[in-house]
């Protein structure tokens, strides 16, 4: 993949400028160098292949000037993509230790636009470290996908757009539509805050290790107008009622946040409807009334 430095040329891939440079070692003698094996307790399963990890760069839309949050980054397939756009800068994130003599090797190789933090991305502010227009584009381990996916929701306004791979059934779940097997309650937070789509599948032959699943990467662009932080905790807490006991008529579902039938009356939903059935729009009036019935009196 190429590196920079000077001399560093304009390429066009799929509309998206990139930039040649110095090669570096291949992904594969990268792993056995710096025995990277990859580590079920981690989540990890990597991708090798430089041209697809080109295209998930890719899906991202033109990066010129953006600053970009990567998670997992491993041995830097992904990472080397990333710093082939014209990206401003990259911060990765990544718990592995192993990973980062690999990693200091790409930093080396695209002076200055590169940085790694050995830390655990669920503990970290990475919009706070990164300037505006910022991106996520990463491969997330899949024992923490969804959990970071929820930290960005609460705070979409700060980002431009977030692409992301999961397990095809998290996927799934983001972009599911009411009344369908997968529509839950990640459904109705993504969508509520963000425009989501599936942009690419990858089957388990993509990775190292092949995981036991198909994969899936989604875009997720952040709609204009966000909810406030108290309304975005109401919906969490309506969501988590809601699908909790989901196969339940809403007026018993809702009991534990007190006078369900008042909060559904407020908000213009039937009491014998489930929570699969309603879409997005309905659940932020129930949570715009469940919040207007929490503050106190001015």
């Amino acid at each position: 993949m190429a590196g920079g430095g000077a001399g560093r040329r304009d390429a066009h891939a799929g509309g998206v400028r990139r930039l040649s440079g110095p090669a570096l070692p291949p992904l594969r003698d990268v792993i056995a160098a710096h025995g990277l094996d990859a580590r079920k307790a981690l989540g990890q399963h990597f991708l090798l292949d430089e041209a697809l990890c080109a295209r998930i760069a890719a899906l991202a839309g033109d990066l010129d000037g953006r600053t970009v949050l990567e998670v997992g980054p491993g041995p830097g397939g992904l990472t080397r993509a990333l710093l082939a756009t014209r990206a401003a800068r990259v911060l990765a994130v990544e718990l592995d230790e192993r990973a980062l003599a690999a990693l200091a090797e790409v930093s080396a190789a695209f002076p200055g636009r590169l940085e790694v933090l050995r830390e655990d991305a669920l503990a970290v502010d990475a919009a706070s470290l990164l300037a505006a227009p910022r991106q996520v584009v990463a491969n997330l381990p899949y024992n923490v996908g969804t959990p970071l996916l929820i930290g960005w929701l609460r705070e979409a306004a700060r980002w431009e757009r977030l692409t992301l791979m999961f397990q095809e059934e998290v996927a799934l779940r983001v972009v599911a539509a009411p009344n369908s097997e997968h529509y839950g309650r990640l459904a109705v937070l993504a969508q509520w805050c963000a425009g989501c789509r599936i942009a690419l599948r990858l089957p388990p032959g993509a990775f190292r290790p092949p995981p036991k699943v198909h994969s899936a990467v989604i875009s997720l662009v952040p709609h204009v107008a966000q909810p406030d932080p108290a309304l975005f905790r109401t919906m969490e807490r309506l969501t988590a009622a809601a699908f909790g006991q989901r196969r339940k008529m809403l007026r018993g579902a809702l009991k534990p946040l007190g006078d369900a039938e008042a909060l559904l009356a407020t908000a213009g939903v039937a009491g014998e409807r489930r929570a699969e059935e309603l879409p997005v729009a309905a659940f932020e009036a129930l949570a715009r009334a469940l919040l207007a019935r929490q503050a106190p009196p001015s």
